[in-house]
């Protein structure tokens, strides 16, 4: 299974074991990590589970869609070039040792 780093605002790190095919998302909604709120559940509606995907590892993440897009304008935390809602991201192979890091707030 891939691995995947979250890096809480403090600094301090959850690594999780992803089944290939899971999102971000909820991957730590499944494993209580501190900081995603997906109040929508994955349904992108809501931008409450905003990361900052390490910007060397973007090009591991797939295109954002028109709508990620426009939802990423309503996050909490500024919004940066390696923002994405982490309900788009939907774990492969290719993405072992991803790390994103967690927004100061996401409400």
């Amino acid at each position: 299974m891939p691995n995947i780093t979250y890096i809480h605002p403090d600094g301090s790190r959850e690594v999780l074991d992803v089944p290939v095919g899971t999102s971000v998302m909820r991957a730590a909604i499944l494993n209580s990590v501190d900081g995603i709120v997906a109040e929508c559940g994955g349904e992108m509606m809501c931008a409450t589970c905003h990361v900052y995907v390490e910007e060397a590892q973007m090009p591991l993440t797939p295109p954002q869609s028109d709508d990620e897009k426009a939802m990423l304008e309503f996050t909490a935390s500024e919004r940066k070039p390696n923002s994405r809602l982490s309900c788009q991201l939907a774990v492969t192979p290719e993405m072992d040792g991803l790390v994103v890091y967690l927004p100061e707030s996401q409400v």
